[in-house]
């Protein structure tokens, strides 16, 4: 799902259990191939809801959470951040990272 406000982002966010949310920029050749990265994980992981956000429209939503870099995925478990990943190593690595926190 693409968010386009801080305000949805958060309310998405706060009504799920599991939260993955994937923070890119349009220019960022990174951000492309980590995208198909997570369009992958999203088919394998039913627990998690996705979010997807175009960091350049929420500058606030960045500034608060202290975002470093894009591509960013944050995981949230009951609204709480448990993991941030800025190295999107490869579709197993983020697979299993959800498991983790989905498991624990």
């Amino acid at each position: 799902m693409e968010v386009s406000s801080t305000e949805t982002l958060k309310q998405t966010i706060e009504d799920h259990a599991f939260n993955a949310v994937y923070l890119y920029t349009p220019m960022c050749g990174t951000c492309q191939v980590a995208s198909k990265m997570i369009d992958v994980v999203e088919k394998l992981q039913q627990s998690f809801h996705f979010s997807k956000a175009n960091l350049n429209y929420l500058p606030q939503f960045a500034e608060e959470q202290s975002i470093e870099s894009v591509p960013c995925l944050l995981i949230f478990k009951g609204g709480v951040e448990q993991e941030r990943i800025y190295a999107f190593q490869s579709v197993p690595f983020l697979y299993e990272t959800l498991n983790k926190t989905a498991d624990s």
